[in-house]
């Protein structure tokens, strides 16, 4: 995302992709819903995508 996290981590897991999409912090695991339009707009780059694992 294009701001840090207030723990200070600046790296996000998607959970769940639909209309909303849901979020989780990496460092402190709090979990955010943000409308698919909005995570367009603040989404920065992705670092690995899920079919790595």
């Amino acid at each position: 995302m294009k701001k840090p996290h207030p723990c200070g981590t600046n790296r996000w897991k998607v959970i769940r992709m639909g209309m909303d999409i849901r979020i989780k912090c990496v460092g402190c695991g709090h979990s955010v819903m943000i409308p698919r339009k909005d995570f367009a707009k603040k989404m920065k780059k992705v670092i690995s995508s899920g079919e790595e694992e």
